[in-house]
């Protein structure tokens, strides 16, 4: 197949078989959802899962530790098992839960309760107990639950401010997929909204009066006005839509800038895509880093972190990285062993915690950890290829 230079990069497509195999594997459309996650032991040193029953259901809990987790501990989505893994930033996996099948993102909510989107439907953990509470199907007929990069089921996850609604995006191999809106009281889908392929990331806006669906494999972003759960969509595309489901240049993760409400999509180490959501106008503006991009977060001040996954072409463009970009936009740039999916960032700001799952091969099972003032990074063995990450 045909591989654009850069000189344009209107449409970077999958490149020959040899050379992709050896490449991280970017994101390009593959078969459907029927591809395998490789599997991974739990780390060692894990202590045994708890499981709970679903919601409505009746068994035998067993024991739960007492108190919530020690401050800055972090929760990670199994992707390549069927739990989350409680993390101590310091010594490494401290405990899991069994969620459902092939986790992908979650959110914690100020009273504890974690939401995980897995392939069946999304868990409701409680963080203090470690126990699964509920799981809730999604309304979406998503498929047969299967695992890897494709699978139907649960993707973006996001949690309301007021803490009353999660918002769960859910993928439909080979078509589009919707928004399932679930009411955190009643456990109960409240309603169901069309939105792009594979929306990878759900965020929602500062009041909480809109969502954000990115549909990874329509090159689009669907705005969602919460309170009558009508859809838009923008189409983001700074290198255009040529080569479609096999092009590589399309939007992951996004982050809602605090100071105005505009998202924040990566490209490529190449560009930064600012979509006003009120006028669903796009500006770019450059980006340093020359890796291709994956998870997105920002903080409270408006600096933006962006994990790079490493080269399309090893001979264009860089390794895997970490970027942090400050409010006014400049870059810092901190080199990453292995391709890494998403990130997190701790309280005080001084550290990042960048999962190691990845979708594509090259995953391993852990986190590395940076210390954000000096570029330090150290490793730390967690979970199994986790993908999702909050700090509790």
């Amino acid at each position: 197949m045909t591989k654009y230079r850069r000189a344009s990069r209107a449409a970077r497509v999958l490149l020959p078989g040899a050379v992709a195999v050896a490449l991280l594997a970017g994101c390009a459309q593959g078969p459907g959802g029927a591809a395998s996650a490789a599997g991974s032991a739990s780390p060692s040193g894990a202590s045994p899962t708890a499981g709970g029953p679903s919601a409505g259901s009746s068994g035998t809990l067993p024991p739960a530790p007492a108190g919530r987790p020690a401050p800055g501990t972090l929760l990670v989505g199994d992707f390549g098992s069927d739990t989350v893994t409680f993390v101590d930033p310091a010594r490494g996996s401290v405990g899991s839960v069994k969620v459902g099948t092939a986790p992908y993102g979650l959110v914690v909510g100020a009273d504890g309760r974690a939401w995980v989107a897995a392939a069946e439907g999304v868990a409701v953990v409680d963080t203090t107990t470690r126990q699964r509470i509920a799981l809730i199907p999604y309304e979406t007929d998503a498929g047969p639950v299967t695992t890897g990069e494709y699978r139907g089921g649960g993707m973006g996850i996001a949690l309301a401010p007021d803490g009353r609604r999660v918002y769960v995006g859910v993928n439909v191999p080979g078509g589009n997929g919707t928004l399932e809106v679930i009411d955190t009281a009643s456990l109960r889908v409240t309603g169901t909204v069309p939105v792009g392929r594979r929306p990878f990331d759900v965020d929602v806006s500062g009041d909480g009066s809109e969502v954000y669906a990115t549909n990874h494999d329509s090159f689009d972003v669907t705005i969602v006005t919460t309170g009558t759960l009508e859809p838009r969509r923008v189409e983001v595309a700074p290198y255009g839509t040529e080569g479609g489901l096999g092009s590589w240049l399309k939007p992951h993760y996004t982050a809602v800038r605090p100071s105005d409400g505009k998202l924040l999509l990566p490209f490529e180490g190449e560009r930064l895509a600012v979509v006003d959501p009120r006028t669903g106008r796009t500006t770019i503006e450059p980006m340093t880093a020359n890796t291709h991009q994956h998870g997105a977060t920002v903080t409270a001040d408006g600096t933006l972190l962006t994990v790079g996954t490493g080269p399309i072409d090893p001979s264009e463009d860089r390794g895997p990285s970490l970027t942090v970009r400050a409010p006014g936009g400049a870059e810092r740039v901190y080199p990453l062993e292995g391709p890494h999916e998403t990130v997190a960032v701790s309280e005080d700001g001084r550290t990042a915690y960048v999962t190691g799952g990845f979708t594509r091969d090259g995953y391993w099972d852990g986190l590395s950890v940076v210390d954000l003032d000096t570029g330090d990074t150290r490793r730390l063995e967690a979970g199994s290829r986790p993908l999702g990450i909050v700090v509790l």
